[in-house]
């Protein structure tokens, strides 16, 4: 069972999610023996990071495998979120995905079920496979990733669209763009963004700027990107952690309290859109 209380924001249906969960966009492919990656995520859920992002494509469906043995024994304790690629977006091949999906996670439904990003087809096509797969009990909810406001407005206003629950994009303090119109369009209508990469795979670390908030409050700069990003209004994060020791440097961010003197040395080295810009993808 998680052993720490976690702040939580809310989907569109009340339900609560962590604030602050674990991506899994980098794991299963070599780089850190397999039982390091499965102490890591299973560290983050006995911190409360219990909020577990996967997707059919990391790693070709073998982090998908690494997911369901990490949370063997807690499957209930975790909200779990899957995506389908595109090129699997059809009716039949969503619910076909989604079964494969769930075969390598050795579980019976995902939490969230995500259109990883837009393709060829049409987006009522892929609802009806959503909708098939929550009247099956095979999906509690569903959302969509890497999607701009003017695909949530087209998609809204599809039979069943309304029930989106969530918006996964890339956000962080050097991918800001969303400030402008996306994250309004979700705050007012309760969609939840989930912030992927929230600290640009490192390359941010090393600004001045960061680096001297985090300073003034002995944290590493991590610690400050990711308070930055989980102090907004609906929105979470899912960091990858390397490390259990990075898995626990990430939850201790929860911790940090920016000041205003703090956001304004953030703002100027990091500054915010002055106008509507492209929805940016990793």
């Amino acid at each position: 069972m998680p052993s720490a209380t976690m702040p939580t924001i809310q989907l569109p249906s009340g339900e609560a999610i962590p604030v602050l969960g674990q991506g899994t966009w980098g794991m299963a492919e070599g780089a850190r023996p397999r039982a390091d990656e499965v102490a890591t995520l299973r560290a983050g859920i006995e911190l409360g990071m219990t909020l577990i992002d996967t997707a059919e494509m990391y790693a070709a469906g073998a982090a998908e495998e690494l997911t369901g043995e990490a949370i063997a024994g807690s499957r209930d304790e975790v909200f779990l979120v899957g995506k389908v690629l595109p090129s699997n977006a059809t009716r039949d091949g969503t619910i076909a995905a989604c079964e494969r999906s769930l075969r390598r996670l050795a579980t019976d439904r995902l939490d969230l079920y995500l259109l990883h990003w837009r393709g060829g087809t049409p987006l009522a096509e892929t609802l009806d496979a959503f909708a098939a797969l929550a009247g099956d009990g095979k999906i509690r909810h569903w959302g969509v990733s890497n999607l701009d406001s003017s695909d949530l407005e087209e998609l809204v206003r599809l039979p069943g669209g309304g029930a989106v629950a969530t918006d996964q994009v890339l956000f962080n303090l050097t991918r800001r763009g969303i400030e402008h119109d996306l994250l309004p369009w979700c705050r007012e209508r309760g969609v939840a963004v989930m912030a992927y990469s929230p600290i640009e795979q490192g390359r941010m670390l090393g600004d001045p700027g960061l680096e001297g908030v985090a300073s003034r409050h002995e944290a590493t700069p991590a610690q400050v990107a990711l308070a930055w990003l989980l102090r907004q209004q609906g929105v979470c994060a899912i960091p990858k952690a390397s490390t259990v020791e990075h898995v626990r440097e990430n939850r201790a961010a929860l911790e940090l309290r920016l000041t205003a003197e703090d956001l304004a040395e953030l703002d100027a080295a990091f500054p915010p859109p002055s106008g509507p810009r492209p929805l940016e993808i990793l």
